[in-house]
């Protein structure tokens, strides 16, 4: 069981150090970080639950209703939802990053569960391609969702609008990653592109994050 453990926890810890460890400027309290991983952890039964009810009791025949509405919907809104309840408005919110870092934290909580529940139905086999593809995905929805909820803490006249984002990007995109999975037969052709296309993007929302933050301490400085 460790073997297993190891396998399915190992990615998302070494992906959350590296967006922890890219934050140029003050880094958030390791005491914060876990218990947002944690919480993300704890998300995987409920929403497994909802899934269940809604693949059980509705009549889901299409891979893109199902991709959506099932699977990314529910998943994207429920980690958005406590990122918003829990940091959003914590006294350790308090730079642009941070909400990068806490909401990548949620969601490579969220993904280690669910990474392990797949190793153990499929085997030790399966843990290459899922830290390649679905743990990584996981993190990097969780980086653009936490760059709109940087945004919406520090400019408060757009507050709901980049709330809103902070949902809606991370959901479109997983449902993106979904239905390639789904819809096409030589999926890993389409998917690797779309991977590096994640990764620049959510490298480029950690960059400016970084650069928003510079912006504001000069200016604390010098006004």
């Amino acid at each position: 069981m460790v073997p297993i453990i190891t396998a399915a926890f190992t990615p998302a810890i070494a992906l959350l150090i590296f967006f922890y460890l890219k934050d140029e400027f003050e880094q958030e309290p390791l005491t914060m970080v876990i218990r947002c991983f944690i919480f993300g952890t704890l998300l995987v039964f409920p929403v497994m639950f909802i899934q269940f009810v809604l693949q059980n009791e509705t009549r889901f025949t299409s891979p893109f209703i199902e991709t959506f509405l099932q699977v990314a919907l529910t998943e994207e809104f429920f980690k958005w939802f406590i990122v918003l309840v829990t940091v959003f408005y914590h006294v350790h919110f308090s730079q642009r990053y941070d909400g990068i870092v806490y909401a990548t934290a949620v969601a490579l909580g969220f993904a280690s569960v669910e990474n392990l529940l797949y190793i153990i139905a499929h085997g030790l086999d399966t843990a290459f391609i899922r830290a390649v593809f679905p743990v990584t995905s996981h993190a990097l929805f969780g980086v653009v969702m936490g760059y709109y909820f940087g945004k919406a803490k520090f400019q408060k006249q757009k507050r709901y609008r980049y709330l809103f984002m902070a949902f809606l990007i991370p959901y479109l995109l997983h449902s993106l990653y979904n239905l390639i999975l789904l819809s096409m037969n030589q999926w890993i052709y389409v998917l690797i592109p779309f991977m590096v296309f994640l990764w620049v993007f959510a490298l480029k929302k950690v960059k400016k994050a970084n650069q928003l933050q510079a912006v504001h301490l000069v200016k604390r400085e010098t006004g």
